[in-house]
């Protein structure tokens, strides 16, 4: 399952101008993970401009033209929601901040110069975190944002967002061969089974 939850994010991030480098093909679970297995991803924005604003806390598809390179943690707990308690009491989800595990990922990046910061010379490196959801009620959902950032992550992606971008964008004339995940998404798409956010919303639209 975690082949597929990968393969959401970096077709994300692809379709969205990424240059995208997994970091290892294999899955890790009777141990706890060395340093480099603590990352899912690296990615890469090869339009981004010096002197550009730092991206939003979530970063929805138009905060991420101010990304420049990220390493990327993908929790894909799909029954879950990301409340204060279990931020709390799940510290696997912040190992990805350590300071050895940001060195090791500083390695694959230009400008980083092998450490991570460094913002004036375009070499600083966000820490993105994808997950299911937060909490949709007050104060626990600022509650879980104010976590997060306190921990160290820079930004957050869910997987509704990502989903939704890719199901808006995927054409039903075209043959996505080179990707299941995208070829799975066009099949449901052309017999309904998949709908575009956007019908959605109107659907939803009370009749004249």
């Amino acid at each position: 399952m975690a082949a597929i939850d990968e393969s959401i994010v970096r077709e994300y991030f692809e379709q969205n101008g990424f240059l995208v480098r997994q970091m290892r093909k294999y899955q890790v679970t009777a141990r706890r993970k060395t340093t480099d297995e603590e990352i899912d991803l690296l990615v890469y924005n090869p339009s981004w401009q010096r002197g550009e604003r730092k991206p939003d806390f979530f970063l929805f598809v138009s905060e991420l033209q101010y990304l420049h390179q990220a390493v990327v943690a993908i929790k894909p707990w799909h029954t879950d929601v990301f409340t204060p308690g279990m931020l709390k009491n799940s510290p696997e989800i912040f190992r990805f901040l350590e300071g050895n595990v940001l060195k090791q990922a500083a390695r694959f990046f230009p400008n980083a110069g092998g450490a991570v910061g460094s913002a004036e010379e375009g070499g600083e490196i966000t820490r993105v975190l994808v997950l299911p959801s937060l909490p949709t009620q007050e104060p626990y959902r600022s509650q879980s944002v104010q976590m997060l950032k306190e921990r160290g992550v820079d930004g957050i992606i869910s997987f509704r967002a990502m989903l939704q971008d890719l199901i808006e964008n995927i054409e039903t004339n075209l043959s996505y061969r080179k990707s299941d995940t995208l070829q799975v998404m066009r099949i449901l798409k052309n017999y309904d089974l998949l709908k575009d956010p956007q019908m959605d919303l109107l659907s939803q639209r009370p009749k004249p």
